[in-house]
């Protein structure tokens, strides 16, 4: 599985973006359970839901999560459980 997330706002604007191929890598169970919740269909962009527009905090970050052909879009402070730790592995661990 390849995990994308792409991180735009807060002071700067400044988008960041990285991804991360889940094969062959010691977390990937649990990446994979991430990714899974962190795309439900509550947030899931195609699905509707609260999560599709999720609003942010002025000078917040936004999120768009990519995984499986699946999208979620979400901002801070808004974020599940399971997108934060999602979001912070990704972008630590990521190229």
């Amino acid at each position: 599985m390849r995990i994308t997330v792409t991180r735009t706002g807060g002071l700067t604007g400044r988008t960041v973006s990285a991804a991360l191929d889940t094969e062959g890598h010691p977390d990937a169970d649990r990446l994979h359970s991430l990714a899974r919740a962190a795309l439900t269909p509550g947030t899931d962009a195609r699905g509707g839901g609260a999560g599709a527009r999720a609003g942010g905090v002025p000078d917040g970050y936004r999120y768009e999560i990519t995984a499986d052909g699946r999208t979620a879009r979400c901002a801070d402070p808004r974020l599940t459980a399971a997108q934060r730790e999602l979001i912070r592995l990704v972008l630590e661990r990521g190229t």
